[in-house]
């Protein structure tokens, strides 16, 4: 027996004295990681957009996030530790969820449930959001409750449903007897040094670099859309057209809600530049509502990049196929008192689009060319853990 364990020791030592070179841990851990880093400071966006690749500087103390005038930047070492701490399910309270438990590459980093699990089983009360171009947009969650990405990071692992924990210390501790951790941190940052706020900058680093632009809607905003079929050709005009207004809320490369601060179209269509409705609207799914979103049921417009990859759709995933949402827009919207104003007639009564089974077809097969089969397979983003 001692021999055994002789042996074994030994050969973690080997293992460990080459980790820094190539930073393959011990086979219990099972993590691989390239030799030099991905180049996750060179973003590829849609056509027309743009955005540096920083954010906000910040730092948290007893869970408070405080913001400075300095920036963070994207790094590629500082993305590599947020792809570990990402998939690594000891940021859970238990060991048993990490992040990409619930957002998966191959579903756009969606999960294809209606709710998800947690630890203990626990089951969340939304539908899991994809993670589609985040740094393009200003609010996040189906509630807007976030307005960055380094807010962002850090809830689910707090969350008592989906991570439980709670104490951000007991992560800190965590994370500082796992091997691997130190050098990677000291990569990233310069230091060795674990804390809360260089676990939340390397999760949002990498958490911001996800984007998608590689679908064939883009290959064909390049070269006048001489890839598309007729059907998906219909589509696109009917998408941006005033008979399904489907752009008005869902525009821009990101074919998503405007939401910056004082959003001239509210998120929703309607000219209110005096209001920051944070990217959400009512879309009349309910007449009461369980779930009040960021308040009279208005729920974030989400991203329709990659949506035929990420349903069941809505907050809290009803529909299961586009079809379902596109046959809401046509006769199931619900005359509730806050309903977004493109849906009503101006007195108060509900104002269906009236889309026939072509029309219908016609939209659906042009979401459909917002797919990124790139972005799903795309290494980089995959989890760096193997079995």
């Amino acid at each position: 027996m001692k021999r055994i364990s002789f042996v074994f020791t030994f050969f973690l030592l080997v293992i460990l004295a080459c980790s820094d070179k190539s930073l393959v841990t011990s086979a219990e851990e099972n993590l691989s990681l390239p030799n030099e880093p991905y180049a996750y400071d060179k973003l590829s966006l849609p056509v027309g957009s743009s955005i540096a690749g920083s954010f906000d500087d910040f730092t948290i103390d007893n869970n408070v996030v405080t913001f400075s005038n300095n920036k963070t930047e994207i790094t590629p070492w500082g993305a590599t530790l947020g792809r570990v701490l990402f998939y690594d399910k000891k940021l859970s309270l238990n060991n048993t969820v990490s992040c990409a438990s619930c957002h998966h590459q191959e579903k756009a980093f969606a999960d294809g449930l209606q709710f998800s699990t947690g630890f203990e089983g626990r089951v969340t009360t939304r539908n899991s959001m994809a993670i589609v171009n985040p740094i393009l947009q200003n609010n996040l969650f189906w509630d807007s409750r976030s307005k960055t990405i380094h807010d962002l990071s850090l809830q689910p692992v707090q969350n008592h449903i989906e991570m439980g924990m709670e104490d951000l210390n007991r992560l800190v501790s965590k994370l500082e007897n796992t091997e691997y951790y130190k050098p990677l941190f000291k990569k990233a940052f310069g230091t060795n040094e674990i804390n809360p706020t260089n676990i939340s900058k390397a999760l949002s680093q990498f958490v911001a670099s996800i984007t998608t632009s590689r679908s064939r809607f883009d290959a064909g905003s390049i070269n006048n859309f001489n890839n598309f079929s007729e059907l998906e050709k219909m589509g696109m005009e009917l998408f941006n057209s005033d008979k399904a207004k489907c752009s008005s809320c869902h525009g821009g490369g990101n074919m998503s809600a405007l939401d910056g601060p004082n959003d001239p179209y509210g998120g929703g269509g309607s000219f209110t530049a005096v209001q920051d409705l944070r990217g959400a609207t009512n879309i009349g799914l309910d007449i009461v509502y369980k779930d009040n979103g960021l308040g009279n049921g208005k729920f974030k417009i989400p991203s329709l990049r990659n949506i035929e990859l990420t349903g069941p759709y809505m907050h809290d995933g009803r529909f299961k196929t586009l079809e379902e949402v596109v046959n809401h827009y046509t006769n199931g919207i619900k005359p509730h008192q806050h309903l977004d104003v493109k849906f009503t007639d101006g007195k108060g009564n509900v104002k269906p689009l009236n889309l026939n089974s072509i029309e219908k077809k016609a939209i659906i097969a042009f979401l459909k060319t917002l797919t990124d089969q790139e972005m799903t397979k795309d290494p980089k983003w995959s989890n760096p853990f193997r079995s």
